[in-house]
């Protein structure tokens, strides 16, 4: 059941139906099925990261979600003959992008990299732990070329698990949702905060792939609509600091394993690499094929 992003409150139910759930876990089964059934990648990362301390957390994860530590660095070179296309996810009930009623996308000043304030006739800017989200994007359809040209529209909650635009409060906000294209290598990179973990879900970030900037301001048709998890040591020492209290209990509710979108497969094509520390900031790493 998707849940409220106001903390510990049920989501209304936004599923897209029995048929689109049916073709999502084929997918996710057929991925799996191309990895030999050991769902090994090196582009994930869960090893812990002390406070302050800037060292890296990387690992290779499995279908199962365990992972092991690993100092080599997060931004290692992942072959894209090997990335297989990431799984179509729920855009959940606070988009922003016109689906469901309220849209950003048409606004000027939404194609931008740091995405912490709002635009706009909003004033706010979101409180937390600094994250940088790099996220390279392949073309599936060009046998994993880099998508140059192509636009991420990201987007997620804040560190009270609220939602711009649409939860209580902030409403007239839209801070923490951003475009970006991206460049001749396919990168995108978005200056943001460390999400909270909200009652029922992993600690996620929503992104939409458009062909082009053009295409994704107009709100035009989408490439790819799907999520990226953050891993679980990261996860525990971020929301050890002030601000983060109720993600804490939140996330000791839920695994990679039992989350309702991550689920049936842990993540495993999902789960960015993350290194830095909570002094300093972090740095979420994610190559994926849409």
């Amino acid at each position: 059941m998707n849940m409220n992003p106001r903390l510990g409150q049920p989501h209304p139910d936004h599923d897209r139906g029995l048929a689109y759930d049916v073709s999502t876990l084929l997918s996710r089964r057929r991925a799996l099925g191309l990895l030999g059934g050991a769902g090994l990648v090196t582009l994930v990362g869960c090893s812990s990261s002390d406070q302050g301390s800037g060292t890296t957390s990387t690992a290779s994860a499995s279908a199962s979600g365990s992972s092991s530590s690993s100092s080599s660095s997060a931004a290692d070179v992942v072959n894209a003959a090997d990335v297989v296309e990431v799984p179509d996810e729920t855009a959940g009930p606070y988009p922003g992008d016109g689906s469901n009623g309220r849209d950003v996308l048409t606004q000027s000043g939404i194609v931008r990299s740091d995405i912490r304030k709002s635009i706009g006739t909003g004033s706010a800017t979101a409180a937390g732990i600094p994250l940088t989200v790099h996220l390279t994007v392949l073309s599936a359809d060009r046998d994993n070329a880099a998508y140059a040209g192509a636009a991420v529209y990201l987007w997620h909650c804040d560190r009270d698990g609220k939602y711009s635009m649409y939860s209580d409060g902030v409403e007239n906000e839209n801070y923490l949702r951003g475009v970006q294209e991206c460049g001749a290598d396919g990168t995108v990179s978005f200056t943001t905060i460390f999400p909270a973990c909200y009652a029922g879900r992993w600690p996620h970030i929503h992104f939409e792939v458009y062909a082009s900037v053009d295409v994704a301001t107009s709100s035009g048709p989408i490439v790819k609509t799907s999520q990226i998890a953050l891993p679980d040591a990261v996860c525990r020492t971020v929301y050890g600091t002030s601000g983060y209290d109720a993600s804490t209990h939140n996330l000791a509710q839920i695994s990679l394993a039992s989350d309702n979108v991550f689920g049936d497969d842990s993540g495993v094509h999902q789960l960015a690499t993350v290194t830095g520390g909570t002094s300093q900031g972090y740095s979420a790493h994610l190559t994926i094929a849409a």
